[in-house]
């Protein structure tokens, strides 16, 4: 059995695909997008990430996150493996519990006004919680409940905006 777990969720956003780009590379959007539950706290010249502020292959910072925005649960050491401007960013990183993290976002513009948003999230839990009975399972649907969480709230920015 492969420690390998992957997760995949995608959605359609009505915006136009730079604008959404905008927000879901920004530190607002992605905190935005896991209130309340989460929030990550990205170092003050990462808040927004871009060809120049977005070191390629090289760790980013080791980010907390922190259960409903105060209580630290988790560090992504953040590294961003590869980045395409207005389309695509693959983050590939370690956490405490996971000891393999890998986020790839995917833009796709549908139509002027809206953006297909695709997620893959690639993760193997740390020993010795890789061998809790169960621990995939539950951590499969964390993930994917999380990752569902965070399209209902970035469709849900769009709409009042």
């Amino acid at each position: 059995m492969s420690d390998e777990i992957v997760v995949e969720h995608e959605s359609i956003v009505d915006a136009p695909n730079t604008v959404v780009w905008a927000r879901v590379t920004s530190a607002e959007g992605i905190n935005d997008e896991l209130a309340p539950i989460l929030a990550m706290r990205m170092p003050r010249w990462a808040h927004t990430l871009t060809e120049d502020t977005v070191p390629i292959g090289r760790p980013i910072a080791r980010v907390p996150l922190l259960l409903f925005g105060v209580l630290p649960v988790e560090y992504d050491h953040l590294t961003i493996a590869d980045f395409e401007p207005g389309r695509r960013f693959h983050e590939k990183s370690t956490m405490m519990l996971m000891r393999r993290w890998e986020h790839e976002r995917t833009l796709e513009p549908v139509s002027p006004e809206n953006t297909r948003v695709h997620d893959r999230l690639t993760f193997e839990l740390r020993i010795p919680l890789s061998r809790v009975p169960g621990a995939q399972a539950v951590a499969r649907r964390v993930i994917a409940t999380l990752f569902a969480h965070r399209h209902r709230r970035l469709a849900q920015f769009f709409e009042r905006s």
